[in-house]
């Protein structure tokens, strides 16, 4: 679809919900950014990966990735609180190596690959540059990420700790990352706000995932259009 179609959709559509909900839009839509995307190798537990999906929508990161390889995503309505319908959650799936194949994407995006392990020394989360856009990457809550990611990450990182235990709970570990990078990013990263046609976009799906009947009420819009 056109952007010119979605802005006139958008304009149809809003009449559809309460000035507090479009406001409400406007708000957070303001605020959301891609240059972070965060990226969950077979995370099988639902729970982690739905408050995963709810700390990215609270901090504002707008893309996730799910690489399906044993496991495929699943998300409790319970932790996710809803907020998956307002992120952009892209499966990568069906392929002989998913992991690579979503590198590769991520890659050509332009963005740098950053792997979170405590078994590299190579930079804690405090340190990491934020400067260019990264796609950082979770593994599995046992094994952690896969020897796929470990060959072709551009970056290692992990967060600091001083107790007996080796790890974080995967869920709490993207809480502290996403809190750490996105504060820095917001504070030092000039232009890193969606682009007026990421808005566009982002904005249309909003307004059909939370409108009732929506596909509907865009048959009719065309529909008294062609009359």
């Amino acid at each position: 679809m056109e952007q010119i179609q979605k802005i006139e959709l958008i304009n149809y559509l809003t009449g559809f919900i309460s000035d507090s909900r479009k406001k409400r839009f406007d708000e957070v839509l303001a605020q959301r950014t891609d240059h972070l995307r965060i990226v969950l190798e077979d995370v099988y537990q639902g729970h982690n990966a739905s408050a995963i999906l709810r700390s990215c929508d609270c901090f504002g990161v707008q893309n996730i990735h799910y690489i399906e390889g044993r496991n495929s995503i699943k998300i409790s309505a319970d932790v996710d609180m809803g907020s998956s319908k307002w992120l952009n959650i892209h499966k990568h799936k069906g392929h002989e190596n998913n992991t690579l194949d979503a590198i590769k994407e991520l890659k050509s995006k332009g963005y740098r690959i950053v792997a979170t392990t405590p078994h590299k020394n190579d930079c804690t989360i405090d340190k990491l540059p934020v400067d260019k856009k990264m796609a950082l990457f979770f593994g599995t809550e046992i094994e952690g990420i896969s020897q796929t990611i470990f060959d072709n990450a551009d970056e290692f990182v992990k967060i600091p700790m001083y107790g007996f235990t080796e790890s974080f709970n995967v869920s709490v570990c993207a809480a502290l990352c996403l809190y750490e990078l996105t504060t820095r990013i917001r504070e030092t990263v000039p232009n890193h706000l969606l682009t007026e046609d990421e808005k566009i976009d982002i904005y249309f799906d909003w307004l059909v995932n939370s409108i009732d009947a929506s596909v509907g009420l865009i048959e009719n819009f065309y529909k008294d259009k062609s009359e």
